[in-house]
């Protein structure tokens, strides 16, 4: 199975073996705790996080007091109990947020043992390598979304796909297992990559093989309690819900695009892979380029160049495209350019490796300085620029962080110059290169990103401008998530279209516009919003008795 002999293969010891471990422990474990909720995707997951922390259920996903139908709750169910068993000593959005580096540990755990399966020993270690470096999971991978928990299961899915030949028992189990996880965190979306995938892989006749088949039998029955148990549960608890899900929200959405759709962003996602899966998409283009004789003739070319394709083009034709949309494409291409380390040419190699040092060097200085002139106010262009975009922002050292962003800077420039020469250097320092400028993002740049992306300072506004009892806040174009992060932060229940009956109306509108269409029956009592958000403002009236 194995496209390249023993000896093109560098030998992880168990030294190196720690060292990389302990790399991907920081870049999964950076930035999970420590800031609140940020607009957009943190703070709509943790307000249906919040609802089951605080009522229990976690049948029906319910954001500020409204059926969320869109996906199955697998995510938010995972978030709570992590929230729940942290919370002793980690706030609950923190403790939520773990449930994404556990979603992630499993994806690179997975995609891993993929790369050993598919290319031999040692090649696991540079599949995970790989995937961390991918400019598209930096950010993704940290946040609270239900996307990760589908990565999770399609990685599993293509764990199980390689293991189909030699263990199709065992191979049946994991397909089951990862298409159950993606379908409970995403709906139809996994089912339907499982079944296009599969499909298009008889297409090669070593895989029209019994093996083959035997795993793909399993892997239907393994399925089936994940596929049937909730959605069972949701239609005896509301046959009307249970049609919102499963056509409003998806199955009739995805005939309606069919029919008559907007397809002008069918190449969206062929735009953006260039940045998004680097370094993964040239080392995959060179991979293929190097074995194009038998790219099409080999299992382990044949699966995750099959698996990129059909998730492309898949991907490309739904009602919704957006960058996080594509991380399923970073497994089959993060693969793929696995098979690329022992045929990289050297020149290529170091080409690659030096504008990883000189592109995360010349950031990290960057970041020291503007993050200097920011606590020393030295008046200069960029760090004015820094005050009037996060206004009211008071700089300070914060002891551990600052010194935990020196010693990952300081290590970061001894592993860039001692590093030994390998094909795997390039994709190890690229790899540590953007796990140097995210630590230095999430410990001394923190406080300047989260006074800007939380929710807290709203609610602490409209805390202060309200009395003690207030009585019933009616909302007027106010945000779900918006609605969920102030019942969190401030304790305050907002209504819609509640104004008949309440003293207190909140408004959402733009900045230059105010929404209080009668000023003789409200009078304008606050006003205020997040300090980077120009366009979000949030405005309190009293009803004039």
């Amino acid at each position: 199975m194995f496209p390249y002999p023993p000896e093109h293969e560098h030998i992880i010891t168990p030294t190196k073996a720690l060292f990389l471990a302990l790399l991907c422990a920081v870049w999964v474990g950076t930035g999970l705790v420590g800031h609140d909720p940020w607009k957009p995707e943190d703070a709509h997951s943790f307000g249906l996080i919040f609802h089951i922390l605080q009522s229990g259920d976690w049948l029906v996903p319910n954001l500020a007091g409204d059926a969320y139908m869109d996906k199955p709750p697998l995510y938010y169910l995972t978030a709570a109990l992590f929230a729940k068993l942290f919370s002793p000593w980690l706030a609950l959005h923190d403790g939520a947020r773990l449930a994404s580096g556990f979603y992630t540990t499993l994806t690179l755990l997975f995609i891993g043992l993929t790369g050993r399966e598919l290319f031999g020993s040692g090649r696991g270690w540079a599949a995970v390598i790989i995937l961390i470096g991918c400019l598209g999971m930096l950010v993704t991978a940290h946040q609270m979304v239900t996307d990760l928990a589908l990565f999770t299961g399609l990685a599993i899915m293509q764990y199980g796909y390689s293991l189909s030949h030699r263990r199709p028992q065992r191979a049946g189990i994991l397909l089951g297992t990862g298409l159950g996880i993606g379908f409970m965190a995403k709906g139809f979306i996994a089912p339907m990559l499982f079944l296009l995938i599969s499909l298009a892989m008889l297409i090669y006749r070593n895989w029209r093989v019994q093996p083959y088949y035997t795993a793909l039998g399993r892997a239907v029955l393994w399925a089936l309690p994940w596929l049937t148990l909730w959605p069972v549960l949701l239609y005896l608890h509301s046959p009307q819900l249970f049609a919102e899900w499963a056509w409003t929200h998806n199955i009739g959405r995805w005939f309606e695009f069919a029919r008559g759709g907007d397809f002008a962003d069918a190449f969206y996602y062929v735009r953006i892979l260039p940045w998004f899966a680097w370094p993964a998409l040239p080392l995959a283009a060179w991979a293929v380029w190097q074995a194009r004789k038998k790219v099409f003739h080999t299992i382990e070319f044949q699966l995750p160049l099959t698996s990129f394709i059909v998730m492309l083009v898949t991907l490309s034709f739904v009602p919704n495209i957006k960058d996080i949309f594509a991380l399923p494409m970073l497994l089959p291409l993060t693969l793929l350019a696995t098979a690329a380390l022992s045929t990289l040419r050297r020149g290529a190699a170091n080409a690659l490796d030096w504008f990883g040092i000189m592109t995360f060097g010349l950031l990290a200085i960057f970041m020291w300085w503007g993050w200097t002139g920011l606590l020393l106010d030295n008046h200069a262009k960029i760090t004015q620029l820094l005050k009037e975009y996060q206004p009211g922002f008071q700089p300070s050292v914060h002891t551990p962080t600052f010194w935990l962003a020196v010693l990952v800077t300081f290590l970061w420039v001894v592993l860039a110059w001692r590093v030994g020469r390998s094909m795997r250097r390039a994709v190890v320092n690229w790899a540590a290169g953007v796990t140097l400028v995210w630590v230095l993002a999430m410990t001394i740049w923190l406080p300047w990103l989260n006074s800007g992306k939380s929710y807290r300072s709203v609610a602490a506004g409209l805390q202060h401008a309200l009395p003690a009892q207030h009585g019933c806040i009616a909302s007027k174009n106010v945000g779900a998530t918006q609605r969920a992060m102030l019942q969190y932060h401030g304790n305050l229940d907002t209504q819609q279209n509640a104004e008949q009956n309440c003293d207190w109306l909140l408004t959402q509108g733009r900045n230059t516009a105010d929404p209080a269409e009668d000023t003789t029956l409200w009078k304008k009592v606050w006003e205020g919003g997040r300090p980077s958000d120009k366009d979000e403002r949030f405005r309190l009236y009293q009803k004039v008795l």
